[in-house]
């Protein structure tokens, strides 16, 4: 999950200004968390505590309502709701949340099942829980050292013509059939963690939340370095940061170099 928040973080500043560098500052004065990064905590923050996906979520985003980057106007009416229902969404905002089920739960068949159950509390559009199926199928098998030809493979399953299809830089798209399959491009060039964080961001579009995806994907595989994580998590309040440090020593690999 803190590939995820590192994603996001670095990305925020980029969003509505896209950059297409690839060498650019990781971390400036003007980098901040986002929605992708208070969903993320709320699904982390259920897992830890046993709680209902969608209390956790109104929780979390309810106290933080006016954050950089601001959540989508479908999704700020359901947090504002008194009886909050999903409304039919295939934005990719159940994609950038899911990643903490993929660390949390032992077996494939459990990982897929909470992904979807973190979707339809808001976004259950088939294309919504697709996105976040396979998003966290896809970190609980990097999880596991498939290759990236067997990642591919199961892959294939939920985009079928994923790997060549064709992108545009820059294209603003907020769906999850469009950003999870360029995540999934994305994140295959990669060769690093800070390698996939850079190609993802400088592709340009919804920087923040591509960010947050291949960063989920790329932490499974490579870990965050310990001096990223460490810059990533001086960016959150305390409060946030006590939910990632719990659910990282409970659940996940920490990089010691």
């Amino acid at each position: 999950m803190l590939g995820a928040i590192t994603g996001d973080i670095v990305g925020s500043r980029f969003e509505s200004k896209n950059t297409f560098d690839y060498d650019f500052e990781l971390f400036t004065r003007k980098s901040t968390f986002t929605d992708d990064t208070i969903c993320t905590i709320a699904v982390a923050d259920a897992v830890l505590r046993g709680r209902k996906y969608r209390d956790a979520m109104l929780e979390w985003c309810r106290k933080y309502p006016h954050r950089k980057g601001a959540y989508g106007a479908s999704f700020s009416r359901w947090i504002a709701s008194d009886n909050p229902k999903p409304y039919g969404s295939f934005g990719n905002g159940s994609a950038m949340r899911v990643s903490p089920v993929a660390y949390a739960f032992k077996k494939l068949e459990e990982v897929r099942r909470e992904a979807e159950l973190t979707a339809v509390i808001s976004h259950n559009h088939p294309e919504g829980i697709k996105g976040a199926v396979s998003v966290a199928h896809a970190i609980f098998l990097l999880r596991e050292g498939v290759s990236d030809e067997e990642l591919t493979a199961a892959m294939k399953e939920y985009y079928p013509f994923f790997l060549t299809k064709k992108f545009v830089r820059g294209r603003f798209d907020v769906t999850c059939q469009y950003t999870v399959p360029l995540c999934l491009q994305l994140f295959l060039a990669s060769r690093s963690f800070e390698d996939a964080i850079r190609k993802a961001i400088s592709w340009g579009g919804d920087s923040d939340t591509i960010g947050a995806i291949v960063g989920s994907m790329a932490e499974a595989r490579y870990s965050v370095p310990k001096a990223m994580a460490k810059k990533t998590l001086a960016l959150l309040p305390e409060e946030m940061r006590k939910v990632v440090d719990e659910f990282r020593g409970k659940f996940c690999r920490i990089e010691n170099d």
